[in-house]
């Protein structure tokens, strides 16, 4: 089966990156795990399942986390400040090179 979006790029990526820390990495799997067929897709996410998914148990390292994926140029984040609506997240696009 191929996957829709390239993880093994993802993973070379991360490899070379000496930011990215067992928590980025974890934090990042669980994303893409809960994260649907198409790779240029905006969904939604559930911190309690990403962090339960990720074994992340601090709420600031998973903010921190987060937050650095985005800066760093693996994800886009809209977090959602209402307890009802979930945060919208979206992979970008990786090309091996």
């Amino acid at each position: 089966m191929k996957l829709s979006f390239p993880i093994e790029n993802f993973l070379e990526m991360a490899a070379d990156d000496s930011r990215l820390l067992p928590s980025h990495i974890s934090l990042f799997m669980a994303i893409f795990y809960y994260s649907p067929a198409d790779p240029k897709a905006v969904f939604r996410v559930c911190r309690r399942k990403l962090m339960q998914f990720s074994r992340i148990r601090s709420l600031s390292t998973y903010h921190k986390c987060m937050a650095e994926l985005v800066a760093y140029g693996y994800i886009n984040y809209q977090p959602s400040y209402d307890p009802i609506r979930a945060s919208t997240v979206s992979l970008i696009h990786i090309e091996n090179g």
